[in-house]
């Protein structure tokens, strides 16, 4: 594997980024940064409509969703091979380790790689390949989620559910995403359904951009152990109240939220309101390289930005991994919650 650049890894030593977590809410193919997406290009012979890393990164400025969505995809281009993936994938861990994470489910989309030829084997192979050393290069365990395009058919997430079959020993969930408005979750009971026979656990976006009742069909239609986002659920009494009692974990990603103008700015996630109704509140990067942080930033940003205290950090953090997909493994869960009931923020952090 080529050398991995680091000269844009984080390198502020900051309690937030040091404080162990787990990342639940990261689109592998949202961290590919544009060093790396100009160097695999250049291998690839893919010819990208920018002219140099730069005026990629000027690119980043989205109106809502389906503006982030157009340059992630077309940025897919020059992932190609097992080895793109498995670069792509060592890039991540790297900065992940860096940055706090001990433990990080990950999401790919198959059917976006598909529909330009690239097999889900080629995917899979090149993702694992990286994840399968992940605990002794980095210290990080792993878990690997495949999502259904809500904006495609529900017959292609069937047909992708199936291709997939000879890889399910490397893949622990289904996942949906893509573009919300439009594509409530109920499209996709069938191959969900199937996911769940296959032993398959199962999450989805819903409530990003899409109203709470997209929240009440994952949790009621789908059957998700997770909710991914489901900003909008502070909207509904009711589905807060649902979320509580049964302990249903969110997936937030505040930076996301903010550069995809689900609002406006991060003074206004309501970080804190659904902390305080009691929400099993997690927060994520998402897809790092477009929305300006890694998990350690984040939690940093909202540090910052919304005057979370080192304790209410802590929560966070511990929320992380009793929302993982950990019941295999009981023993590394209770070795990470005691990492993060012994971590020390010390004298850098000045909120209590």
């Amino acid at each position: 594997m080529p050398h991995l650049p680091t000269d844009h890894l984080t390198t502020d030593h900051l309690p937030t980024h040091h404080l162990p977590k787990a990342e639940l809410h990261l689109h592998i193919e949202g961290t590919l940064e544009p060093e790396l997406a100009f160097a695999l290009a250049a291998r690839n012979g893919v010819e990208l409509p920018f002219s140099d890393t730069e005026s990629l990164r000027k690119a980043y400025l989205f109106k809502d969703l389906q503006s982030f969505l157009d340059l992630y995809y077309g940025l897919m281009t020059v992932l190609r091979t097992p080895e793109d993936f498995e670069e792509l994938t060592e890039a991540y861990l790297v900065r992940a380790a860096a940055q706090g994470v001990r433990h990080a489910e990950i999401f790919f989309d198959p059917q976006a790689h598909s529909a330009r030829g690239v097999e889900i084997a080629t995917v899979v192979e090149g993702i694992s390949r990286a994840l399968e050393r992940s605990m002794e290069r980095h210290g990080v365990s792993t878990r690997l989620i495949m999502c259904f395009l809500r904006d495609r058919s529900a017959d292609s997430a069937l047909r992708t559910l199936e291709a997939a079959r000879p890889h399910l020993d490397r893949i622990t969930a289904v996942g949906l995403d893509s573009a919300e408005v439009g594509h409530p979750p109920s499209k996709f009971r069938e191959v969900y359904e199937a996911a769940g026979a296959l032993g398959l656990r199962k999450v989805a976006h819903a409530g990003e951009e899409g109203p709470p009742a997209y929240v009440w069909e994952a949790l009621d239609i789908l059957g998700v152990e997770r909710v991914d986002h489901g900003l909008r659920s502070v909207e509904d009494s009711e589905l807060v109240a649902r979320l509580v009692r049964d302990r249903v974990p969110l997936t937030l990603c505040p930076l996301s939220n903010v550069r995809l103008r689900a609002v406006d700015t991060l003074e206004e996630f309501p970080l804190r309101q659904m902390m305080d109704a009691g929400l099993l509140c997690t927060v994520n990067s998402d897809d790092p390289a477009y929305f300006g942080g890694y998990a350690g930033d984040t939690f940093h940003a909202v540090h910052e930005a919304l005057r979370i205290g080192h304790e209410e950090l802590r929560t966070l953090a511990r929320n992380s991994f009793l929302a993982a997909f950990l019941d295999d493994d009981e023993e590394l869960r209770a070795r990470y919650l005691a990492e993060v009931a012994a971590y020390d923020f010390g004298a850098d952090l000045d909120l209590g």
